[in-house]
Formats: C-alpha cells, structure tokens, sequence
C-alpha cells in the first residue's frame, strides 16, 4: 500500500499543509525530508528505522519535550 491510498487526514504532506508541523510526528516529519522509500518500504517506515537506529525513536524524543 502506498501513502497515496492513505485517507488524505493521515498523509504526511497533508498534515503539514492543512494543519502545521506540531501535528505531525518525528517519523512524519522526516519522511518528509525523504521524499520517497525504497521497493517496498514506504518513506514513513524508512523514516521509523532511521530514528530508531540513530536512538530517536518516538518514544524517546518525547520524553525529552
């Protein structure tokens, strides 16, 4: 499933557009500095990895707002 087939409340891009960027989350935000993903991984579970990897995850940037 790509992003496109998303409802269009949940595509990154879209939140940013219609709402701003304290709606979105860390792993949204960078996958949209990404762009794109790779065959068969979508931009936002490319982004997930990234944060994950570099000790950023969701979990942890929230405990330090």
């Amino acid at each position: 499933m790509s992003i496109t087939d998303w409802p269009a409340d949940d595509r990154p891009r879209e939140k940013l557009r219609y709402k701003d960027a304290a709606a979105l989350s860390d792993t949204e935000l960078v996958a949209i500095f990404l762009r794109t993903g790779l065959r068969g991984k979508l931009a936002v579970d490319l982004a997930r990895e990234l944060l994950t990897r570099v000790g950023r995850s969701e979990e942890h940037t929230s405990e330090l707002q």
